[in-house]
């Protein structure tokens, strides 16, 4: 069972990451730009932007968390039987659901530019939690709390920052993202939510 899927994502990104720090032109025409999705029907950008970071520690992070979370996700959709596909489905389908409110909200809005995986890898992160909701995660890679404890600050977090505004994170995708990861196990296998419900 190895995380064959993840591993190819992870290469995916980091060379086309790579390549757009040093073509802004290239970074330009993959990057979210709602603007573009909705008047000029560049639909792919709600998955392209997902491959553009913009600097090391903004993929070095994402591609971490990934890697941490994704291959655990990849081998438990396995082993229950859900097959690989629903990783993809899970990753992509996350990316996706977290474009969705930027699309909407900045559909005008010609200036208005995103980029990451954020959204994608906060759905891998919460279908995590949700499988093993008492298990540890580093908060500030330094302090261990339980998973379902961490996922509950990190969304209260998204929130709280979305409607600060004052940084260039989009904590919406985060939100979002988080939201559908951790609903979309129980959506593919609802016996998973059974199973959720007896950790406590």
């Amino acid at each position: 069972m190895f995380p064959m899927f993840t591993y190819i994502i992870i290469a995916a990104t980091v060379i086309i990451s790579f390549t757009c720090f040093k073509d802004n032109q290239l970074f330009n025409k993959l990057a979210l730009k709602p603007f573009r999705i909705i008047h000029s029907g560049e639909w792919f950008r709600i998955i392209s932007h997902g491959f553009v970071h913009g600097d090391g520690m903004h993929l070095f992070v994402n591609m971490f968390t990934f890697w941490s979370f994704g291959q655990y996700m990849e081998k438990a959709f396995q082993y229950f039987g859900i097959g690989s596909w629903a990783f993809l489905i899970l990753y992509f389908g996350g990316m996706i659901v977290a474009s969705l409110h930027d699309v909407i909200r900045y559909r005008n809005a010609s200036w208005y530019t995103s980029i990451g995986a954020s959204g994608a890898v906060s759905a891998v992160l919460f279908s995590a939690i949700f499988l093993n909701p008492w298990d540890k995660i580093l908060l500030f890679a330094a302090i261990p709390i339980p998973g379902i404890l961490f996922g509950g600050l990190y969304l209260f977090y998204c929130q709280y920052m979305a409607r600060r505004g004052g940084d260039s994170i989009n904590h919406n995708a985060h939100f979002y993202g988080a939201l559908y990861g951790f609903v979309f196990p129980a959506l593919l296998k609802p016996e998973l939510f059974t199973a959720f419900l007896r950790h406590f």
